[in-house]
């Protein structure tokens, strides 16, 4: 299975966060989407602490395309907390922690320029590691689909025989669920690949 080509997934540090968003669409002609949804899934001692979410209210509607992956409509948006009321608690627990994104290319991007629109700051942070990136050369080795962005969390979830925890949701995505599923996904990939090594 080529479990070699996922070691750069052992070097994680112990402690980490996993982020995913939802938001109202794609980048289009009017710029970059708003967030709905955040959610963040802290890793300690390379075991999964705690996971939540913040709901986010848009000052975009949300497209027909990206309500049928999140099922969030604009009336039930229009009730959410503001971005910037929120954003304090969101910095603290990104503070001096390597941020893990699945899909890194697009969400980072995003929250950067929600920070920059609310004339916010953004906290220190020990960098941003793309876990969709870092699985390229597994999957391509193995014949998998994998677009230019890497191989879906779904596809990893799959062939890598981790639980799914969308499973019950009829496959709607959520930004707290995916980080979680992300976290879960990355902790079965270093301990098969030391498991690999240590076994050789």
């Amino acid at each position: 299975m080529h479990n070699e080509l996922l070691w750069v997934f052992t070097q994680l540090p112990d402690n980490y966060i996993v982020l995913d968003t939802e938001t109202t669409g794609l980048p289009d002609e009017n710029g970059l989407p708003d967030i709905i949804t955040l959610g963040l899934t802290v890793v300690g001692n390379q075991t999964i602490v705690e996971s939540t979410e913040f709901k986010i209210r848009p000052q975009k509607p949300i497209s027909a395309e990206a309500q049928s992956i999140h099922g969030i409509s604009n009336q039930q948006a229009a009730a959410f907390e503001s971005f910037e009321s929120q954003w304090k608690q969101i910095a603290e627990h990104l503070t001096d922690q390597l941020v893990v994104i699945h899909n890194a290319s697009f969400d980072w991007p995003i929250l950067l320029d929600h920070v920059e629109r609310y004339d916010l700051t953004m906290p220190p942070i020990k960098g941003v590691f793309c876990s969709q990136k870092a699985a390229i050369p597994w999957a391509q080795a193995n014949g998998l689909p994998c677009s230019h962005r890497g191989p879906s969390l779904d596809l990893l979830t799959k062939e890598l025989g981790v639980e799914d925890f969308r499973a019950g949701l009829d496959g709607v995505h959520g930004a707290r669920i995916d980080s979680l599923q992300t976290a879960q996904v990355i902790k079965v990939i270093a301990e098969s690949v030391l498991g690999d090594i240590q076994g050789e």
